[in-house]
């Protein structure tokens, strides 16, 4: 790990991303991502690209904006209740990186690998999820900022009710 890279700022990063998430501050959330940024959940173990099969998420600022607006809309059938969610980060790994996540996709500083368990509770049912997530991340003006981030669930071929929320 390189000396310029702050371990425990990082890793305050990832717990305040995950906070804000449980918080359901979602537009604080969006602004952590870079312009060019995006939120990637595979719909497989395997997957090396978002692109040519599908994903359970793939959201550019755009689309993470309109999921936010949907989110966020008092009527929203899936979010009313809204969910209450409790996101555990651990095992963070850093490593320096010099080049994007795909060859296709925009270069980053870092690479921060983690194990993650996500709660979510609504209309008395609890679901569990985990996972393993990667942020590539990039120092934008002394802030961190999410250049990519893919959240790769242990049962991503499962068959699942609506997901709404982020992880």
């Amino acid at each position: 790990m390189s000396a310029a890279i702050d371990r425990s700022a990082i890793e305050a990063f990832v717990f305040a991303e995950a906070r804000l998430l449980d918080e359901r501050r979602f537009r604080e959330w969006m602004a952590l991502y870079t312009e060019d940024g995006a939120y990637w959940v595979p719909a497989a173990a395997d997957q090396t690209t978002p692109f040519g099969q599908a994903s359970l998420f793939y959201d550019d600022l755009e689309l993470m904006r309109t999921r936010i607006d949907r989110l966020e809309h008092p009527l929203i059938h899936v979010q009313t209740p809204p969910s209450r969610t409790v996101h555990v980060v651990g095992n963070i790994e850093v490593e320096a990186v010099s080049a994007g996540p795909t060859p296709e996709l925009p270069a980053s500083d870092m690479l921060v690998h983690s194990s993650f368990v996500m709660v979510e509770y609504r209309l008395d049912q609890q679901r569990m999820f985990a996972g393993r997530q990667r942020h590539w991340l990039r120092d934008v003006e002394g802030a961190l900022r999410i250049v990519r981030k893919r959240v790769d669930l242990v049962n991503s071929e499962a068959a699942f009710e609506a997901i709404a929320v982020p992880f």
